[in-house]
């Protein structure tokens, strides 16, 4: 069936690599370890959230602090976004 593909389409092989994710080029365990990078980044984010609004009553602190938790929450999505993306391998 590929090979008949190919023959219809020259750019048919391109659409068939692009098909299973992101990260397919990659090895197995390297896109575990992306997913526990996003998994940890996920959860620093939370407990950094969680301790300013608990701790921390300087304005301009709390704004800088907030600012890396949400950067480094919408990193951690990302990457987990495209673990999953890349999901059947």
């Amino acid at each position: 069936m590929q090979h008949t593909l190919q023959l219809m389409n020259p750019l048919s092989n391109l659409l068939l690599n692009s098909s299973r994710g992101p990260l397919a080029s990659m090895h197995a365990l390297d896109v575990m370890w992306i997913s526990f990078y996003s998994i940890g980044l996920l959860l620093v984010s939370i407990l950094i959230i969680t301790a300013v609004r608990k701790w921390v009553h300087n304005m301009v602190l709390s704004f800088l602090l907030k600012l890396v938790a949400y950067v480094m929450f919408f990193i951690g999505t990302l990457l987990m976004v495209l673990v999953v993306l890349t999901w059947p391998n």
